[in-house]
């Protein structure tokens, strides 16, 4: 009989490493599946819900007196809009976790950004958005961001910060950032 518990217990620790070496490939497999897109069919940072958004087909650029700062562009909400000096025009550096920080003012694909009071239509334009494959509206040729530390509309948190390698400005009427206080 001592030999028989012998072999019943090598036959549970071989049903148990089996199991787990079942539930470990399950998992390795599932780490290198692609993600599922988002529902506006990109492949935008899994779990950011801001990114996952669909873009709108209606954004529209304005300006905004906030305390400290003058006369500066903001969305449609009021709320301040910056430029990321390393973007250096017609390039999009913020993406991953800075875009969670730095949401860019997205528009749908193929849409036209609107000129609100004070904004120059000649000077908005678009850029493809790495984050979500949607457009980024641009001003200058710099691609708008809103600030995720701008809870109220009419503030300038993000103003001079420097964060995700370099830094963040609000943007004036003019087209150039903002970088001392009016």
């Amino acid at each position: 009989m001592s030999g028989a518990v012998p072999a019943l217990a090598v036959a549970v620790v071989a049903a148990v490493v089996a199991a787990l070496v079942a539930v470990l490939v399950a998992l390795l497999a599932a780490c290198g599946s692609p993600k599922a897109a988002g529902p506006n069919g990109t492949n935008g940072p899994a779990g950011d819900a801001l990114l996952q958004l669909p873009a709108p087909t209606q954004v529209v650029v304005q300006t905004r007196i906030v305390p400290g700062l003058g006369t500066v562009l903001t969305d449609s909400t009021g709320h301040t809009l910056y430029m990321f000096s390393p973007d250096a025009r017609s390039r999009v550096s913020c993406t991953g976790s800075c875009a969670g920080t730095w949401p860019p003012l997205a528009v749908a694909k193929g849409s036209t950004p609107t000129a609100g009071s004070g904004v120059e239509a000649s000077q908005l334009g678009t850029l493809a958005d790495p984050n979500s494959g949607a457009d980024i509206t641009t001003y200058a040729r710099y691609p708008l961001y809103r600030y995720a530390g701008d809870v109220s509309a009419g503030t300038a948190n993000g103003q001079h910060l420097f964060l995700n390698g370099g830094p963040w400005y609000a943007m004036s009427p003019d087209g150039t950032p903002v970088v001392a206080a009016e």
